[in-house]
């Protein structure tokens, strides 16, 4: 796997390609998650409504919403009639509180590995997806900490869990006159508690954090305020 090729498969936004019959050749990570809740001839027909007439690529605005995920544009495109490209934008998150007023400086991974530490029963394995260059973060850092822990409780009975990090690529907050890229965390494991659905909620609020639900995910986002 080559750069480009390994920056797509990062890619926050979602990435589908389909054969002339709609059959799926290749999808990234978040397709994966996408095609979770909803079916890839659905995805197809999309493609095929809001492609260009002529071969090449076409961007269009217009709001899309599959479950939890809502779009706000997508790129269609086709070199032949053999194969045929999507990517959905996603939509940045609305509302973050009180950014950069609040919280101390702390490094990420070390919150992430003291939370799995406090959570974590012996059978369960952990898995780790990072992107390995997150400076500092600025966080609410005991609400921060409440949240993942019960996140990661919300798992108690998966046998695997898998952390992902990952900044959230071509996504931005603008708060008072400034510009903060976003990040993300998704937590997935086989079997997800929803009890703990409504405490996360509310304290992701308290962390100033948006979080998502889906069948074998939790994830959650944030400004990098560094």
């Amino acid at each position: 796997m080559n750069l480009n090729e390994a920056w797509l498969e990062h890619d926050y936004n979602p990435f589908v390609s389909f054969d002339e019959a709609g059959k799926v050749k290749s999808l990234n990570q978040e397709a994966h998650y996408l095609l979770g809740v909803i079916e890839s001839k659905k995805i197809f027909e999309i493609a095929k409504t809001y492609a260009n007439i002529t071969y090449g690529f076409k961007t269009t605005i217009l709001d899309l919403e599959f479950g939890s995920f809502s779009f706000f544009a997508i790129t269609v495109g086709y070199m032949d009639d053999s194969e045929i490209g999507i990517k959905l934008y996603k939509k940045a998150a609305k509302s973050f509180s009180t950014l950069g007023k609040h919280g101390e400086f702390v490094n990420l991974y070390s919150l992430i590995d003291l939370c799995i530490s406090a959570t974590s029963a012996g059978k369960i394995e952990h898995k780790k997806i990072f992107d390995p260059t997150f400076p500092e973060v600025r966080l609410k850092i005991d609400d921060f900490t409440k949240l993942l822990n019960k996140i990661y409780l919300s798992y108690a009975n998966s046998n695997t869990i898998t952390s992902k990090l990952m900044l959230n690529t071509g996504e931005y907050l603008k708060y008072e006159g400034k510009k903060y890229p976003i990040f993300s965390l998704h937590v997935e494991g086989k079997f997800r508690d929803t009890n703990y659905e409504k405490i996360i909620k509310d304290t992701s609020l308290l962390a100033n954090c948006i979080v998502s639900f889906h069948e074998d995910r939790t994830s959650l986002s944030s400004a990098l305020i560094s």
